[in-house]
């Protein structure tokens, strides 16, 4: 959880601030999922990575610098070079490899609406953040509407679109057959989640998605967060019940004429803070970004 913490904040922090960190310093921790399947861990968001004879198709690439320990990662699983990237949404920690394994050969995968993102300049109203357009050789070269599947390595990997909900470009990435789903930041497991509503994102299409998920899922399936530890069908399904006491509450909130400064300081998300305030996004902060999209709701 710490690493994902500093991913985030790396992302959304100043750029001065992302340069003080030392990328030599990560580690890239490699954890079986199934026959041919791993998930990959270092700092950034969580990556999958399926290998087998059609060689290494991976589920995003963290931040630039890490590129060559990603890659010497997968090498460890498959001595082939990186076939596919699929970009779960657009933001830098989890599309920052893109152009160091385009340049390797790979074909970028990702919703059409992440090119679009990646391609201009972008502001994240809820931390003040400017993001320039991507280079273009980072840009998504294969994009889809709906979905898109691929037939590799013997799996079904069905990478399929959902309503607006961390951003306007999220994907879920289901590996069929071995019954383990990615779902980027629309799940970050053991914390508040980011709505980025500057992106199109909303807590209504975080809450579409985990039902979704929990509908298409089995009991046995694993679920890799966008952030956080690997996770499973019951924790998923207890974080989507607390962000619908957090819509409820704010909406009663809301209609009851309240501020946001006088809501916050009834502190009315105390009795989650131990669980889901992991330091990036704080209970105050959280509720002022649910604030907001409920507010433009109504």
């Amino acid at each position: 959880m710490r690493r994902c913490l500093v991913a985030l904040v790396l992302f959304f922090a100043a750029p001065a601030g992302a340069q003080d960190v030392d990328f030599e310093q990560v580690r890239i921790e490699t954890l079986p999922l199934a026959d041919g399947l791993h998930m990959l861990v270092g700092q950034g968001g969580n990556m999958v990575v399926s290998t087998g004879s059609d060689g290494p198709a991976l589920v995003d690439d963290q931040f630039a610098p890490l590129a060559p320990k990603i890659e010497a990662a997968v090498r460890v699983l498959q001595d082939r070079p990186v076939r596919f990237v699929i970009n779960t949404h657009w933001h830098g920690d989890h599309t920052g490899g893109n152009e160091p394994f385009g340049k390797g050969g790979a074909l970028i995968v990702a919703h059409e609406n992440v090119r679009r993102r990646m391609s201009t300049p972008q502001f994240i109203a809820a931390f003040q953040r400017e993001v320039p357009p991507a280079p273009a050789g980072a840009l998504p070269v294969v994009t889809f509407d709906d979905g898109v599947t691929l037939h590799w390595n013997g799996e079904e990997i069905a990478v399929e679109h959902v309503d607006p909900a961390h951003t306007d470009g999220d994907a879920l990435v289901w590996f069929r057959k071995a019954g383990v789903v990615h779902t980027g930041d629309t799940y970050v497991s053991g914390a508040f989640p980011f709505v980025d509503v500057s992106s199109g994102g909303s807590l209504a299409g975080i809450l579409s998605s985990a039902e979704h998920v929990l509908k298409e899922a089995g009991p046995a399936t694993k679920i890799v967060p966008g952030h956080g530890a690997l996770s499973n069908v019951a924790e998923l399904s207890a974080w989507r019940e607390m962000l619908v006491v957090v819509r409820d509450r704010v909406n009663t909130a809301l209609a009851a004429g309240k501020s946001l400064e006088a809501y916050q300081a009834e502190r009315p998300l105390a009795d989650l803070e131990d669980r889901y305030a992991r330091g990036f996004l704080t209970a105050e902060r959280f509720l002022a970004i649910i604030w907001s999209d409920l507010s433009r709701a109504k």
